[in-house]
């Protein structure tokens, strides 16, 4: 049991990762060949990955809603939406299952369009709120750093409206050159950083010292 539960997923993980990289990194018909081949297979995984996360949810909304804590009412939502899509995907406007060619059409995608959309539109909105909040404490010029983040802001806030062009002409350019530089060379840091992470993170996967994906954290 040990050894399905811990070796086997370590192994296959090892594996698979020392394929994909040197699939990656061979210029060969059969490393490309092999490279589709995984991509399939992924795809398969996600799949099935996708039924466990589902599985998941729904076991932690019904218990939510088992022993009624806090909003449980939403949970049950969660519900009540899950059985509506689901039979909304499976049959079309009462003609049966739904038809590829029609997908553009339907309650389904009615839904989507009046639901979902709107409810990604709110949640999306309402972060406005916490980013003016943040953007407040932040700007706060109590120290150089700070005032020159301050200035940076309110120069590319005013030089993106056409107010910043009739304060001074030059202003829009300005802007741009702060966005096309400063802000690309520190966007450009970031990115390097969270790519050797994730480097360093599926090298860990792969050895085998990073294990809290087979859910007991790292032994």
């Amino acid at each position: 049991m040990l050894f399905l539960r811990r070796t086997l997923p370590l192994i296959i993980a090892f594996v698979m990762g020392v394929i994909g990289i040197l699939c990656f990194y061979i210029p060969h018909s059969a490393a490309e060949s092999l490279e589709l081949e995984l991509t399939k297979w992924d795809r398969i995984v996600a799949a099935f990955a996708l039924v466990l996360g589902i599985y998941s949810l729904m076991r932690l909304h019904w218990t939510r809603v088992r022993r009624q804590n806090p909003g449980w009412g939403y949970s049950f939502l969660v519900f009540v939406g899950f059985a509506i899509m689901t039979l909304f995907a499976i049959y079309n406007d009462g003609q049966g299952p739904l038809n590829p060619q029609e997908i553009d059409t339907g309650p389904f995608v009615w839904m989507y369009n009046n639901v979902q959309v709107p409810a990604d539109a709110t949640m999306f909105s309402i972060l406005a709120f916490f980013i003016a909040s943040a953007a407040y404490r932040t700007f706060r010029a109590r120290t150089p750093e700070a005032a020159i983040l301050l200035v940076s802001a309110i120069i590319v806030m005013i030089g993106r409206v056409p107010i910043g062009a009739a304060i001074y002409h030059a202003l829009p350019d300005l802007a741009q050159w702060m966005m096309d530089v400063p802000n690309l060379a520190a966007k450009r840091g970031i990115l390097l950083g969270v790519s050797l992470g994730a480097v360093a993170t599926a090298l860990r996967i792969i050895f085998g010292i990073e294990r809290s994906y087979l859910g007991g954290g790292e032994e």
